[in-house]
């Protein structure tokens, strides 16, 4: 085992005896040593319910004859991070998970690992830990929350809270309604109820194996998530035992069908950069092109807010993920899962009990995947837009730009009203580099959608975008400004075009006259320049390679 380095031989006394000194006893020192890597923390609904879980993942490994050790790492809301620096901290929060846990698992020489986990930044910061490190491992997700409800009307956290803004800005809504939704959207723990990044990244490591079958959608507040974290404790020893390594599940196969099950789920656009970068540790070769690619031939499948109506409980009613795969099952590779089964033997088992949410596939929701990846002289590197979320009279769109340097001024912009149909909201400086930390723009595309503006303004951003926009709203832009992309040099009035069909997002200004502006063009000073936020700014690389360290 590899805890024998720290447990074997006449020169490790010390380290058993400090091993004694935690309470172990001399016939535990015999079983596989288990790391549990908890995101438990008070301030996350999503994590909120984690210690309920730990007690089910300790027991599992103790059944299964191994030893737990608990150890935490930090988790961030990005929900309660939106809208303020805080959110700032969000994306660069996955690359320090992801050195916490591989500082701490070497250097105690654990047998495997289990990782509980929940939202946004989280869970792709323990795939990316878990590939590095390549001992044996599962990821438990805590699991969705349920709907909010107000009488018979079911509510999710961004359309009747984000989006409420624009609508009480408005006047569509009064102050007690606005009170009265923010209390009721969201009843308790678990994750955001849409296809948010969080459940769009549990569906996810379902998909590519690293969960057990049915973990990814199973409720927070079910004791079916109690059994699942109990199954994956005692499953964790069990391939300590045979050494069953993530590199045997984790492979080029697995994270195309990762990208196949997001497309037919319509997910969040995080999630380009969080299989970009596990693709990254996996040493796999993966162009932003390829989601493309596969959202070409995928049709969408299920339909959850905040595109459609649907909620994550009616995907977890509807068979969950082995259902969805059972739908795509002559489009999957099939791999193997740290469940022991393989993918088509999961979806062969699978049942579809509801056919309105989960829907055939000559007849999807739409004929394409979720996800789009648009070029053009603003993003030569790409820029990415959740095309299922954006309604069919917006998929070509036309208008004039109005420019921010920063998200706080494009939210006065919107709210104060002076935002028209027929602009294009250009917010720059705000993507790894320049922000620093690639913030997500939930707040104002949420405002833009709440003020009735959904279907005549459009939204581009070198930063990135909650799973919850929705509306022709395009993030991710490459080369963003920090580093003289063209995004840097556009003008108020400028006339900008974007055309999803045609996967086009350009500026039309003549080559000439850019060529002009970037001479001009110098780049700002760095918002931070000390602290951790300095350093990710020196480290990161460009959002279409998934925003990662280059060292």
């Amino acid at each position: 085992m590899r805890s024998d380095k720290i447990k074997k031989g006449l020169e490790r006394a010390g380290n058993r005896s400090l091993l004694y000194a935690t309470g172990l006893s001399r016939k535990e020192l015999s079983k596989p040593f288990i790391a549990v890597i908890t995101s438990f923390t008070d301030i996350i609904p999503g994590h909120v319910g984690m210690r309920r879980l730990e007690r089910f993942i300790e027991r599992g490994v103790a059944s299964g004859g191994g030893v737990p050790f608990l150890m935490g790492v930090p988790g961030i809301c990005d929900g309660i991070a939106m809208g303020h620096e805080g959110m700032k901290y969000s994306l660069a929060s996955r690359e320090v998970i992801a050195d916490m846990i591989e500082t701490v698992v070497r250097a105690h020489a654990f047998d495997g690992m289990i990782c509980l986990t929940n939202c946004d930044k989280i869970t792709p910061g323990m795939l990316m830990a878990i590939a590095r490190l390549n001992i044996p491992s599962v990821v438990v997700t805590a699991g969705p929350m349920i709907s909010g409800r107000i009488g018979k009307k079911r509510l999710s956290l961004v359309r009747d809270t984000f989006e409420a803004v624009g609508r009480f800005k408005k006047g569509d809504i009064t102050q007690q309604e606005f009170t009265r939704l923010e209390e009721c959207a969201c009843p308790g723990s678990g994750s955001c109820q849409g296809l948010y990044t969080a459940n769009s990244m549990s569906c996810i490591t379902e998909a590519i194996g690293i969960s057990m079958t049915g973990c990814g959608t199973a409720l927070a507040v079910s004791a079916k998530k109690e059994r699942i974290a109990f199954e994956s404790g005692e499953r964790v020893v069990n391939l300590a035992r045979r050494n069953i390594t993530p590199s045997s599940i984790l492979n080029k196969k697995s994270l195309e069908n990762g990208m196949i099950v997001d497309m037919a789920l319509g997910g969040s656009t995080n999630t380009i950069l969080h299989l970009l970068a596990l693709a990254n540790e996996l040493d796999i070769d993966m162009p932003l092109e390829k989601f493309d690619e596969i959202s070409r031939t995928i049709s969408h499948i299920v339909n959850i807010r905040p595109g459609g109506e649907y909620f994550m409980e009616d995907l977890e009613f509807a068979g969950g993920i082995p259902a969805i795969l059972k739908r795509l099952r002559h489009k999957i590779n099939d791999c193997m899962t740290v469940s022991g089964k393989h993918i088509s033997q999961i979806a062969r088992e699978a049942d579809i009990l509801d056919e309105d949410v989960i829907k055939t596939l000559n007849k999807p929701f739409h004929a394409q995947g979720g996800i789009a990846v648009l070029k053009g002289n603003i993003a030569p590197e790409g820029a990415v837009i959740k095309q299922t979320a954006v309604s069919s009279k917006m998929m070509r769109f036309k208008g004039k730009a109005v420019c921010f340097d920063s998200e706080e001024e494009a939210m006065k912009a919107i709210l104060a009203g002076r935002i028209k149909k027929g602009s294009v909201i250009v917010i720059r400086y705000e993507g790894p580099k320049g922000g620093p930390g690639m913030r997500e723009m939930l707040s104002p595309t949420s405002s833009v959608v709440g003020m009735g503006l959904g279907d005549n303004v459009a939204l581009i951003t070198d930063g990135r975008f909650s799973g919850g926009t929705r509306g022709p709203c395009v993030g991710h832009i490459s080369p963003e400004a920090q580093v003289g992309g063209i995004i840097a040099i556009i003008k108020d009035g400028d006339e900008i075009s974007i055309d999803i069909h045609k996967r086009k997002l350009q500026l039309n200004v003549s080559t000439k006259e850019i060529n002009k502006r970037l001479d001009k063009w110098s780049p700002p000073q760095p918002k931070i320049k000390r602290g951790y936020l300095a350093r990710y700014a020196k480290f990161v690389t460009s959002a279409s390679r998934g925003a990662v360290f280059e060292i």
